[in-house]
Protein backbone atom coordinates (compact mmCIF):
# COMPACT_ATOMS: atom_id res chain seq x y z
CA UNK A 1 0.00 0.00 0.00
CA UNK A 2 1.56 2.97 -0.98
CA UNK A 3 1.65 6.20 1.72
CA UNK A 4 -0.50 8.53 1.92
CA UNK A 5 0.58 12.40 1.78
CA UNK A 6 -1.85 15.06 2.47
CA UNK A 7 -1.06 18.17 1.27
CA UNK A 8 -2.95 21.97 2.45
CA UNK A 9 -2.06 23.79 -0.74
CA UNK A 10 -2.51 27.26 0.00
CA UNK A 11 -5.00 29.50 -2.16
CA UNK A 12 -3.03 32.09 -2.17
CA UNK A 13 -0.62 29.75 -3.94
CA UNK A 14 -3.30 28.61 -6.75
CA UNK A 15 -5.13 32.13 -7.21
CA UNK A 16 -2.16 34.80 -5.78
CA UNK A 17 -4.15 37.24 -8.23
CA UNK A 18 -4.63 35.78 -11.37
CA UNK A 19 -4.54 31.89 -11.34
CA UNK A 20 -0.74 30.77 -10.91
CA UNK A 21 -0.77 28.74 -14.23
CA UNK A 22 3.09 28.13 -13.93
CA UNK A 23 3.41 27.06 -10.39
CA UNK A 24 0.27 24.82 -11.33
CA UNK A 25 2.07 22.83 -13.89
CA UNK A 26 5.38 22.45 -11.63
CA UNK A 27 2.99 21.32 -9.15
CA UNK A 28 1.47 18.90 -11.39
CA UNK A 29 4.63 17.73 -12.76
CA UNK A 30 5.75 16.87 -9.23
CA UNK A 31 2.96 15.23 -8.08
CA UNK A 32 2.54 13.03 -10.89
CA UNK A 33 6.15 12.26 -10.66
CA UNK A 34 5.87 10.97 -7.14
CA UNK A 35 2.24 9.09 -7.71
CA UNK A 36 4.17 5.54 -7.66
CA UNK A 37 5.35 6.03 -4.35
CA UNK A 38 2.73 7.93 -2.79
CA UNK A 39 -0.98 8.47 -2.50
CA UNK A 40 -2.22 12.22 -2.70
CA UNK A 41 -5.21 14.44 -0.67
CA UNK A 42 -4.44 17.75 -2.01
CA UNK A 43 -6.99 20.38 0.31
CA UNK A 44 -7.33 23.31 -1.84
CA UNK A 45 -7.67 26.99 -0.16
CA UNK A 46 -9.70 29.62 -1.32
CA UNK A 47 -7.15 32.72 -1.78
CA UNK A 48 -7.54 35.74 -3.21
CA UNK A 49 -11.37 35.34 -4.60
CA UNK A 50 -12.26 34.07 -1.38
CA UNK A 51 -10.97 36.89 0.26
CA UNK A 52 -12.99 39.19 -2.16
CA UNK A 53 -16.24 37.55 -1.50
CA UNK A 54 -15.60 37.43 2.06
CA UNK A 55 -14.90 41.29 2.57
CA UNK A 56 -17.78 42.28 0.31
CA UNK A 57 -20.18 40.17 2.87
CA UNK A 58 -18.50 41.33 5.98
CA UNK A 59 -18.70 44.96 4.56
CA UNK A 60 -22.34 44.43 4.05
CA UNK A 61 -22.43 43.74 7.67
CA UNK A 62 -23.50 39.65 6.94
CA UNK A 63 -22.50 37.18 9.74
CA UNK A 64 -19.09 35.36 9.95
CA UNK A 65 -20.81 32.23 9.20
CA UNK A 66 -22.03 33.46 5.72
CA UNK A 67 -18.43 34.90 5.29
CA UNK A 68 -17.08 31.30 5.78
CA UNK A 69 -19.80 29.51 3.88
CA UNK A 70 -18.68 31.80 0.50
CA UNK A 71 -14.81 31.02 1.50
CA UNK A 72 -15.81 26.85 1.12
CA UNK A 73 -17.16 27.17 -1.72
CA UNK A 74 -15.06 28.70 -3.49
CA UNK A 75 -12.45 26.16 -1.72
CA UNK A 76 -14.40 23.42 -3.37
CA UNK A 77 -14.29 25.46 -6.93
CA UNK A 78 -10.59 25.34 -6.77
CA UNK A 79 -10.33 21.44 -6.03
CA UNK A 80 -12.92 21.06 -8.85
CA UNK A 81 -10.56 23.48 -11.09
CA UNK A 82 -7.49 21.03 -10.30
CA UNK A 83 -9.19 18.01 -10.81
CA UNK A 84 -9.76 19.27 -14.52
CA UNK A 85 -6.30 20.58 -14.61
CA UNK A 86 -4.75 17.74 -13.50
CA UNK A 87 -6.68 15.64 -16.32
CA UNK A 88 -8.99 13.81 -13.89
CA UNK A 89 -12.25 12.48 -14.71
CA UNK A 90 -14.84 15.02 -14.85
CA UNK A 91 -17.72 13.83 -13.87
CA UNK A 92 -15.94 11.69 -10.67
CA UNK A 93 -16.84 15.23 -8.50
CA UNK A 94 -15.11 16.62 -5.41
CA UNK A 95 -15.24 14.15 -1.82
CA UNK A 96 -17.53 16.14 0.12
CA UNK A 97 -16.77 14.13 3.30
CA UNK A 98 -13.83 12.10 5.00
CA UNK A 99 -15.36 8.74 4.02
CA UNK A 100 -15.57 9.70 0.62
CA UNK A 101 -11.86 10.61 -0.10
CA UNK A 102 -11.37 7.28 1.80
CA UNK A 103 -13.31 4.98 -0.96
CA UNK A 104 -11.70 7.28 -3.41
CA UNK A 105 -8.32 6.96 -2.56
CA UNK A 106 -8.52 3.11 -3.49
CA UNK A 107 -8.57 3.76 -7.06
CA UNK A 108 -7.19 7.33 -7.08
CA UNK A 109 -3.44 8.38 -6.64
CA UNK A 110 -4.42 12.04 -6.29
CA UNK A 111 -7.48 13.54 -4.89
CA UNK A 112 -8.72 16.99 -4.67
CA UNK A 113 -11.24 18.34 -2.51
CA UNK A 114 -12.23 21.56 -0.54
CA UNK A 115 -13.45 22.56 2.68
CA UNK A 116 -15.68 19.08 3.93
CA UNK A 117 -18.06 21.09 6.24
CA UNK A 118 -18.59 24.25 7.80
CA UNK A 119 -16.89 24.32 11.42
CA UNK A 120 -16.71 27.14 13.18
CA UNK A 121 -13.21 29.30 13.25
CA UNK A 122 -11.86 26.85 10.72
CA UNK A 123 -10.04 27.01 7.33
CA UNK A 124 -8.74 24.22 5.08
CA UNK A 125 -5.42 23.94 6.68
CA UNK A 126 -7.83 22.87 9.95
CA UNK A 127 -9.59 20.28 7.26
CA UNK A 128 -6.28 19.03 6.39
CA UNK A 129 -5.37 18.14 9.78
CA UNK A 130 -8.52 16.27 10.26
CA UNK A 131 -7.79 14.85 7.20
CA UNK A 132 -4.34 13.87 8.43
CA UNK A 133 -5.85 12.22 11.24
CA UNK A 134 -8.41 10.63 9.97
CA UNK A 135 -6.50 8.80 7.61
CA UNK A 136 -3.44 8.23 10.12
CA UNK A 137 -0.25 10.33 7.85
CA UNK A 138 1.66 13.34 7.73
CA UNK A 139 1.14 16.86 6.88
CA UNK A 140 2.46 19.00 4.63
CA UNK A 141 1.28 22.96 4.35
CA UNK A 142 2.37 24.87 1.23
CA UNK A 143 2.25 28.11 1.76
CA UNK A 144 3.52 31.93 0.22
CA UNK A 145 6.31 31.40 2.83
CA UNK A 146 9.05 29.23 2.98
CA UNK A 147 8.12 28.06 6.64
CA UNK A 148 7.63 29.34 10.38
CA UNK A 149 9.28 32.97 11.47
CA UNK A 150 9.89 34.88 14.64
CA UNK A 151 7.11 37.22 12.50
CA UNK A 152 5.71 38.21 8.97
CA UNK A 153 8.48 37.77 6.64
CA UNK A 154 7.10 39.27 4.13
CA UNK A 155 6.96 42.40 6.06
CA UNK A 156 9.97 42.16 8.00
CA UNK A 157 13.42 41.60 6.28
CA UNK A 158 14.85 40.56 10.22
CA UNK A 159 11.97 37.69 10.24
CA UNK A 160 14.36 34.92 11.36
CA UNK A 161 13.26 31.36 10.07
CA UNK A 162 12.41 28.37 12.52
CA UNK A 163 13.16 25.53 11.45
CA UNK A 164 12.02 22.92 13.74
CA UNK A 165 9.17 23.39 16.76
CA UNK A 166 7.37 21.24 19.01
CA UNK A 167 3.54 20.94 18.71
CA UNK A 168 2.66 22.65 21.98
CA UNK A 169 5.11 26.02 21.20
CA UNK A 170 3.28 25.90 17.43
CA UNK A 171 -0.27 25.83 19.12
CA UNK A 172 0.73 28.67 21.35
CA UNK A 173 1.94 30.57 18.29
CA UNK A 174 -1.22 30.15 16.62
CA UNK A 175 -3.79 30.35 18.96
CA UNK A 176 -2.25 33.95 19.91
CA UNK A 177 -4.03 35.14 16.86
CA UNK A 178 -7.64 36.06 16.69
CA UNK A 179 -9.38 34.00 14.02
CA UNK A 180 -11.19 35.69 11.09
CA UNK A 181 -12.42 33.90 7.77
CA UNK A 182 -9.96 33.84 4.71
CA UNK A 183 -7.14 34.80 7.36
CA UNK A 184 -3.30 34.80 6.55
CA UNK A 185 -1.18 32.98 8.60
CA UNK A 186 1.00 29.55 7.67
CA UNK A 187 -1.35 27.16 9.88
CA UNK A 188 -4.72 28.04 11.17
CA UNK A 189 -5.63 27.77 15.00
CA UNK A 190 -8.05 24.97 14.60
CA UNK A 191 -4.82 22.65 12.58
CA UNK A 192 -2.63 23.48 15.51
CA UNK A 193 -4.98 22.23 17.84
CA UNK A 194 -5.76 19.26 15.59
CA UNK A 195 -2.05 18.17 15.31
CA UNK A 196 -0.97 18.87 18.68
CA UNK A 197 -4.00 16.45 20.34
CA UNK A 198 -3.24 13.72 17.62
CA UNK A 199 0.75 14.21 17.51
CA UNK A 200 0.29 14.79 13.83
CA UNK A 201 4.00 15.10 12.11
CA UNK A 202 4.28 18.34 9.85
CA UNK A 203 5.77 20.10 7.67
CA UNK A 204 5.51 24.14 6.12
CA UNK A 205 6.85 24.50 2.92
CA UNK A 206 7.30 27.38 0.90
CA UNK A 207 5.91 27.91 -3.03
CA UNK A 208 9.63 26.64 -4.22
CA UNK A 209 8.70 23.40 -5.02
CA UNK A 210 12.39 21.98 -5.02
CA UNK A 211 11.89 21.60 -1.67
CA UNK A 212 8.33 19.35 -1.58
CA UNK A 213 10.28 17.30 -4.23
CA UNK A 214 13.19 16.80 -1.61
CA UNK A 215 10.98 16.13 1.19
CA UNK A 216 8.87 13.01 -1.15
CA UNK A 217 12.74 12.08 -2.23
CA UNK A 218 14.01 12.07 1.99
CA UNK A 219 16.78 14.34 0.27
CA UNK A 220 17.24 17.86 2.51
CA UNK A 221 14.79 21.02 2.33
CA UNK A 222 14.11 24.04 3.71
CA UNK A 223 11.00 23.98 5.93
CA UNK A 224 9.96 24.19 9.42
CA UNK A 225 8.89 20.65 10.83
CA UNK A 226 6.08 20.48 13.63
CA UNK A 227 6.65 17.22 15.82
CA UNK A 228 7.61 16.68 19.72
Amino acid sequence: MKKVIVISLGGSLIVPKDIDIKFLENFKKIINKHKNKYKFVIVTGGGSIARKYINALKNSGKSEFLQSMSGISITRLNARFLNYFFGKDNEEGIPHDMKQVKNLLKKNDVIFCGALRYEANNTSDGTSAKLAKFLKTDFINLTLVSGLYTKNPLKYKNAKFIPRISWKDFQKKASAIKFKPGQHFVLDQKAAEIILENKIKTYILGKNLKNLDNFLLNKKFKGTVIEN
